[in-house]
């Protein structure tokens, strides 16, 4: 593994899970073929129901954002200082952040989600993994290795704390930093829900903030199902509960399965594991050979990275392994 400032770099392929039209040119298949497990997406997503025709027809009014923001503040523990801002997706926001503050140094410590360090560059960052900075961005939990941070790493005057991974583990959240100012605490319905192609994020923080957030993402930002589907999710807390419970099952299910065939765990999350092997690509490989696609990276030649395969499918991973 390396900690290269080149490894910042925007204009190299960023790289992420999901592509299985790549894995299918390779390998074969359809795509109902495949399981794919090079995203940290909950493979049982929450039950989707009770949508109305005016959620695909209508302009999403206030009362739709105010009972989404309401059950997200409660779900989160948002502190009264603090205002939450919905958006088609956490990379929405992501993309616009950098814009909150005159252009300096932004402190990214490798490796880790990548779409952050492109979005500072894009917008004239120095992008750069340690040393003095204006901005920094800290992925908690991280993504691949699943590092937790503290409270004193919010040190700048602009911190984003990346909450993507975070609800697998509510009692490690800083999202009691959101009403400092210069905090953004960014939360994803995709990974823990199981809904990415929902595209719903947040963004959490000083008021003053997240208004000026909110001018550069525009109105109605946010689709009708997903306010819909959105509230409904971050008010059933029995569902949350049993997931969390059935996400830790599964994690050391595969960590079991991933050590007894020669994988050492690294970390990871519930969401996803993160293994050292002897040869990362030639494991991908071989798993794609039985239409199971899996994550390596760029600055490693050992990472595995494997989500949770679904009920049917592990059956299927043992047997390729």
């Amino acid at each position: 593994m390396t900690d290269r400032i080149d490894d910042l770099n925007p204009r190299r392929r960023r790289d992420h899970g999901g592509g299985l039209d790549q894995a299918i040119a390779s390998h074969g298949g359809a795509r109902t073929d495949w399981i794919d497990l090079s995203t940290g997406i909950n493979p049982q997503p929450y039950p989707v129901e009770g949508l109305s025709s005016d959620d695909w027809t209508a302009l999403p009014d206030h009362g739709a954002f105010a009972r989404l923001s309401n059950a997200a503040r409660r779900f989160w523990g948002v502190p009264e200082g603090a205002a939450i801002l919905p958006a088609p997706g956490a990379s929405a926001l992501i993309a616009r952040i950098p814009a909150l503050a005159p252009v300096g140094a932004v402190q990214i410590t490798m490796p880790t989600y990548n779409e952050h360090a492109a979005a500072f560059a894009a917008q004239g960052w120095t992008v750069q993994p340690g040393g003095p900075a204006q901005a920094r961005v800290i992925v908690h939990p991280n993504n691949p290795d699943g590092r937790i941070w503290q409270a004193q790493d919010a040190d700048v005057p602009l911190t984003v704390i990346d909450e993507s991974f975070c609800d697998v583990m509510p009692q490690a959240s800083l999202i009691r930093l959101s009403e400092r100012p210069g905090v953004i605490v960014l939360k994803s319905f995709g990974k823990f829900w199981g809904l990415a192609g929902l595209r719903l994020g947040f963004a959490i923080g000083h008021p003053d903030l997240i208004a000026r957030l909110n001018d550069l993402t525009g109105p109605w930002a946010v689709s009708g199902p997903a306010l819909r589907i959105g509230a409904q999710a971050l008010n059933d807390t029995v569902w949350a509960e049993a997931t969390r419970a059935r996400l830790a099952r599964d994690a050391e299910r595969l960590d079991t399965l991933m050590t007894g065939k020669g994988a050492n765990l690294v970390g990871g999350t519930t969401l996803f594991r993160l293994y050292d092997v002897d040869d990362a690509a030639a494991w991908q490989d071989r798993l794609a050979r039985a239409h199971i696609w899996s994550r390596i990276f760029p600055y490693s030649d050992r990472f595995l990275r494997l989500g949770l395969p679904p009920a049917h499918g592990w059956s299927r991973l043992e047997a390729a392994l």
